[in-house]
């Protein structure tokens, strides 16, 4: 037995979960937990900036390095402020800590307890409870350890995400006789998740895989989340059936690979979005089939039966009716199919099909389609693919520069590519840098970036550069809000409303403010130049690239149309 202070507990239970950073911004309700860190050689803290870059950069570390990320804040608004990130972690499954300090949950010298309406008080495990798969707020220092036990198990485990633990102030500062490592027992009522497949499921899907003229596969987030990326590999090339990727599961199959036709969906390469509606059967894996990935879903893959792996069984039948319905890991499943599919490969019949997939990208694949030395964004993105290693970590914002990151930059390995999906948030990929360069310090780390995008969290740069984390940020810089505008030039008759930025601020000036290098660039050459300057120093640098206000991202489909309805020309 040793008497520690529920703060001390706290820590010592992170250590045991091999907790190496944190990212977070103290403030009175937490101070008991930062005493405690202060002097702790195991775990960096990293302070942010601003509580949802903290927890945006926690969530990078998770998706560059695939364990969990932790973020940390104070009562009220620091909670209040990290819960956009924890959203976007939600929506898109990332393994993720959050802890926030509490006001006190029993009267200390009077003061006021939790449900009182104390000085910043705010009911964080209400706000939080549809965004997070648990959260906790323990009320003595007995509960710490379990409670840190189970919220790493299930933020890791199943389908991932994040859970809030909320830590009153008083349970921070008592101290009592604890036992730590005495047990690893994780109590989490109710939490199993399933992890190996029903056999009859992967047989009959082997029997649709085998019996297939056209088969295809959809890879989608999931596939990265449980590292099956050589499993969707070993699957293509056993069937020779192209790979489409959903926009969460880009990277997780080499786009440079022949089978490859890139992402579907709104912005989705033409190629992909043709022939997923001309597939026979079409074997899905880790997605949820979101609108973006679907368009419009009594149009989807309308010609195909539908096998659907998913390590959640709430997504199955959700959006997308399927024929093969297989909850599990999708590794494990994966493995199982492949050997299943592998007795019956005397009945393949794929050679008629592979011709159309290498016909369909040949006509409509964009990076196969025109050249141009203008500091236009293909040029600009397919350039830094040749001027970046293999396994660079590139983030993206949100808005025209994620999707011409999905279209013209290739992701050749799992875990490269890094972006806010389902829940679309505008300044998470600057922060989202800082973690994956913590996570993976000897990686280049690039954030693609639009001005608008980059303006809501550009205050980390002050982190970045203080915390020696050197990122690399490419502003493709439009003066405008510019997927917004694309709408209203589109679908609302040039009807123009606060969409224009302006030319403020100077990027290179406001680089250099905080101690950061820039360069605005006016040709192609100079982009080069200052992105090789950037790879061969340790310093944290925003590139400005000008480019005009009225480029489109095209091809798209537009609101309620299908896939193969999609329009543009690039």
């Amino acid at each position: 037995m040793t008497k520690m202070s529920g703060a001390k507990v706290l820590l010592e239970s992170l250590e045991k979960q091999n907790v190496d950073v944190i990212f977070g911004i103290l403030g009175g309700a937490i101070l008991p937990v930062y005493d405690a860190l202060c002097g702790n050689e195991k775990i960096r803290h990293i302070l942010a900036r601003h509580e949802q870059g903290a927890a945006h950069a926690a969530e990078g570390y998770a998706r560059a390095s695939g364990r969990v990320g932790v973020c940390m804040a104070t009562s009220g608004p620091g909670a209040t402020n990290l819960v956009t990130g924890i959203a976007n972690a939600f929506m898109d499954s990332s393994p993720m800590i959050a802890i926030t300090g509490q006001v006190p949950s029993t009267a200390i010298n009077s003061s006021y307890m939790i449900g009182r309406d104390a000085f910043q008080e705010a009911d964080i495990i209400g706000i939080t409870t549809p965004i997070t798969k648990h959260n906790y707020q323990p009320r003595t220092i007995a509960e710490i350890q379990p409670m840190v036990n189970a919220a790493f198990y299930i933020a890791s485990s199943g389908r991932p995400g994040p859970v809030l633990i909320d830590m009153p102030k008083n349970v921070q500062s008592d101290v009592a006789e604890v036992e730590l490592g005495i047990t690893d027992k994780i109590e989490a009522r109710g939490y199993k998740p399933a992890l190996e497949p029903d056999l009859t499921k992967i047989s009959e899907a082997a029997n649709l895989l085998a019996d297939a003229e056209y088969p295809m596969i959809l890879a989608g987030g999931g596939v990265i989340s449980s590292n099956a990326s050589d499993e969707i590999v070993q699957m293509s090339d056993l069937l020779m059936t192209p790979v489409a990727t959903t926009f969460m599961g880009k990277g997780a199959f080499p786009e440079c690979h022949p089978l490859s036709v890139g992402c579907i969906g709104m912005h989705g390469n033409p190629a992909a979005n043709r022939l997923i509606g001309e597939a026979d059967v079409l074997l899905a894996v880790g997605t949820r089939f979101s609108d973006r990935a679907t368009a419009n879903l009594d149009t989807f893959a309308p010609n195909a039966k539908k096998i659907h792996i998913d390590i959640d069984a709430a997504e199955i039948g959700k959006n997308i009716e399927v024929d093969v319905p297989i909850v599990g890991d999708a590794k494990i499943s994966l493995k199982l199919l492949r050997a299943a599919v592998t007795k019956k490969l005397p009945r393949m019949k794929v050679s008629a099909w592979s011709k159309r997939v290498k016909e369909a990208k040949e006509q409509l694949s964009p990076l196969l389609k025109g050249r141009s030395k203008d500091l236009v964004p293909k040029a600009l993105l397919t350039e830094l693919r040749n001027l970046l290693p293999a396994d660079t970590i590139v983030t993206t914002e949100v808005g025209q520069n994620q999707m011409w990151s999905a279209l013209y930059f290739q992701a050749l390995k799992p875990r490269t590519f890094i972006s806010s999906g389902g829940l679309g948030t505008m300044g998470f990929g600057f922060p989202a840098a800082i973690g994956a360069k913590v996570a993976c310090p000897d990686r280049p780390v690039v954030d693609i970036a639009g001005d608008g995008s980059f303006l809501m969290t550009e205050n980390e740069l002050a982190c970045s550069v203080a915390e020696k984390i050197p990122v690399i940020v490419i502003v493709l810089n439009n003066s405008v809000l510019g997927m917004v505008a694309q709408w209203q030039r589109t679908l609302y008759n040039r009807r123009y409303m606060a969409v224009n930025l302006g030319k403020t601020p100077d990027f290179v000036k406001l680089a250099e403010a905080y101690g950061a290098q820039g360069f605005r660039v006016r040709s192609l050459e100079e982009f080069q130049k200052a992105v090789k300057t950037a790879l061969n120093c340790n310093v944290t640098t925003v590139i400005d690239v000008p480019i005009g206000s009225e480029q489109d991202v095209v091809p798209f489909v537009p609101p309620g149309c299908g896939l193969p309805q999609q329009r543009g020309d690039y």
